[in-house]
């Protein structure tokens, strides 16, 4: 199987060299080779599944709690004014 691997490439915007495509046309063909044998894999008795580990999202309450001062939070900042960090402008108008 031959891979276009300019056109793919191109709209990734990516500029390759010679060898760079010769070498990326290998891996991918590999790699697509390896996904076409696993489609001769018969799952028609398998359940999808999104995960195999039996872990699940453990989550814990939101709680209020002590937090630095405005005062001590800026003790160390190297430029303030009115209560807030100072920092350079970083969007322009």
């Amino acid at each position: 199987m031959r891979i276009n691997v300019v056109h793919i490439a191109k709209l990734a915007n990516l500029a390759l060299t010679d060898g760079e495509r010769v070498k990326f046309e290998k891996q991918l063909s590999s790699i697509l080779g390896y996904v076409d044998k696993l489609k001769e894999v018969d799952t028609s008795k398998i359940e999808p599944t999104s995960q195999i580990t039996g872990l699940e999202n453990v989550t814990r309450e939101d709680k209020t709690s002590s937090c630095f001062s405005q005062e001590n939070a800026l003790s160390n900042a190297k430029s303030k004014h009115n209560g807030f960090f100072k920092v350079k402008a970083i969007l322009e108008e």
